[in-house]
């Protein structure tokens, strides 16, 4: 077998973690999209005046389709929100809206972790591509020779980027999500109810970071506990 058991034990247990989150997230979204705002407003106008009260005036608010494909363009400066966040006037359109918005002005504040994980890109394209190559190649042929884990050893090192990568994106999501929150509480744009809802929202939406996060750091551990023992029986 080119992959162990616990390999495979490793992954069930970082899809099923990631499972359960992913669809706590979606059931809260469904619950908070049922409390509608009671000041009326869109999500799209929810971006708008959270970018104006932060004198950003340079970034397209802009509606992309899909669902929970809500997103921040640094390179063309637009905050990118799913058809039911653009239009709906609800506690979770409200949560998403302004957590973009968040990263709108993280970008205008020069954010150190955003401007890093910004720079890291590039790398994590190009780790992502050729990590799991190299680390298969390695396993296919075998750890005892110089050639296989060399590969592997190329592999990992490629892993370690993306898992930097995910752990450099925790502070960048969880600061847009308090920057959103200290927002909507400080403006009185939500009731206490709402903003309830919008905070609960907004959690599970960053656990889904830290789950990912956490899996490629098991992941990036298996590997290199597998290099030190192919090292220790040379």
């Amino acid at each position: 077998m080119v992959m162990g058991f616990g390999y495979y034990i490793l992954m069930g247990g970082i899809a099923l973690l990631s499972g359960i989150v992913s669809n706590t997230l979606k059931r809260k979204f469904k619950k908070y999209s049922n409390i509608r705002l009671r000041n009326g407003m869109s999500g799209a106008e929810i971006a708008e005046k959270m970018l104006a009260d932060h004198g950003i005036y340079d970034v397209r608010v802009i509606s992309t389709p899909g669902q929970l494909t809500d997103h921040y363009n640094p390179q063309n400066k637009t905050v990118n929100l799913s058809d039911v966040v653009y239009h709906e006037r609800n506690s979770a359109a409200a949560a998403v809206a302004a957590h973009e918005v968040g990263h709108a002005v993280q970008h205008a504040r020069a954010y150190k972790w955003l401007t890093m994980r910004s720079n890291l890109v590039p790398l994590v394209g190009f780790s992502s591509k050729f990590s799991n190559i190299l680390i298969m190649a390695g396993l296919v042929l075998g750890l005892t020779s110089n050639l296989g884990y060399w590969a592997l050893s190329a592999g990992v090192g490629l892993f370690g980027i993306a898992t930097l990568f995910s752990f450099v994106t925790l502070p960048v999501e969880y600061d847009a999500s308090n920057r959103a929150l200290a927002w909507l509480k400080n403006k009185n744009m939500v009731t206490r109810e709402e903003l309830a809802g919008s905070q609960d929202a907004l959690k599970w939406a960053a656990r889904t970071y830290l789950v990912s996060a956490l899996g490629s750091l098991a992941m990036l551990l298996y590997w290199v506990m597998k290099l030190m023992a192919a090292n220790r029986n040379d």
